[in-house]
């Protein structure tokens, strides 16, 4: 016979009265892998500007010779340089983050509310760093590639002989192509149909595709213009680092609460309401050292588009 006697069981959900469940810390997709500011060089400057003495170039400014032992007398020389430099004043990007007293006093565990709050808006920084070092309207890089280093794409998707064109432009040392994720898809393509796919290398443990041996670096901040089916885009072409007369980004260093080289939190105070304000602050700029630092290729053609704008 039967147990007439009826059974109790706990259940999943009186369970889960009892158990504490994991906790993640807040996940945004807006965090990319910023591979810009960690491709290039960067300066500490002082007083936050940074002046780029440059010579007045001339072919015939200094005279060499090669004389013969018996010839004694020599040319002088010398190279003037240019009166008015440009000097590049370092931009500020600000937030400021407030927190409510009462929820740092009670929900602290097992994540710092605060420590949280500002871990979201420095990447929120940093990726609007990335922004501005590209399409700055002042020292941004597409802005500043002088006309003789830009080259209006042939019709169509970018080709090796786009890239090959635009490396006999910027050929000192390139450090690096620059372009958006579907514009280098788009060149991949393009390189697979002509049967010579491009090679990749891995640089700080993530695979690059490359050309010529010059990793193509992506970032989706490079803007993409056009009608869906037609749409735009550009590839750069950098040479990065002082001692190269590249591309240089730029910092201030040891400022007031710094958490990082160009970046500080500082505390604001309390107001009369318990909200507590701190105010994050990255100041940053980039310069170019001579104007065959920099080359991009204009306006070439990519399979699709995104209606993606940036924040302002």
């Amino acid at each position: 016979m039967s147990d007439p006697t009826p059974r109790r069981v706990l259940g999943d959900a009186g369970a889960r009265q009892l158990a504490n469940a994991q906790k993640t810390v807040a996940q945004t997709s807006i965090i990319t892998p910023r591979w810009l500011p960690r491709f290039l060089s960067w300066v500490p400057v002082e007083a936050g500007v940074y002046r780029v003495n440059q010579t007045k170039n001339s072919d015939t400014a200094v005279a060499v010779v090669c004389t013969s032992k018996a010839e004694q007398e020599l040319p002088t020389s010398y190279l003037d340089y240019v009166e008015k430099p440009r000097e590049y004043v370092l931009s500020s990007i600000k937030s400021v983050v407030g927190v409510h007293t009462r929820i740092t006093d009670l929900y602290n565990h097992p994540h710092d509310q605060l420590k949280e709050q500002l871990r979201l808006v420095v990447e929120h920084l940093k990726e609007k760093q990335e922004y501005e070092l590209i399409n700055n309207q002042d020292y941004g890089l597409l802005k500043n590639a002088a006309p003789a280093f830009r080259i209006p794409t042939r019709k169509g998707p970018p080709t090796p002989d786009d890239l090959d064109e635009l490396l006999a432009k910027v050929w000192k040392e390139p450090a690096f192509f620059l372009a958006h994720p579907r514009t280098i898809a788009a060149f991949g393509r393009e390189c697979t149909r002509r049967g010579v796919p491009p090679p990749t290398v891995t640089i700080f443990g993530n695979p690059f595709l490359t050309w010529r041996g010059v990793p193509l670096v992506p970032s989706d901040k490079l803007p993409i213009s056009g009608a869906k089916g037609s749409a735009k885009s550009s590839i750069l072409l950098i040479r990065t680092g002082e001692a190269k007369q590249g591309v240089v980004g730029l910092f201030q260093g040891g400022l007031p609460g710094e958490q990082a080289p160009g970046l500080s939190v500082r505390y604001m105070g309390i107001d009369a309401t318990a909200i507590a304000s701190y105010l994050v602050s990255l100041y940053c700029s980039a310069a170019v050292l001579t104007e065959d630092a920099l080359g991009v290729l204009e306006n070439v053609e990519i399979d699709a588009y995104h209606d993606y704008v940036w924040p302002k």
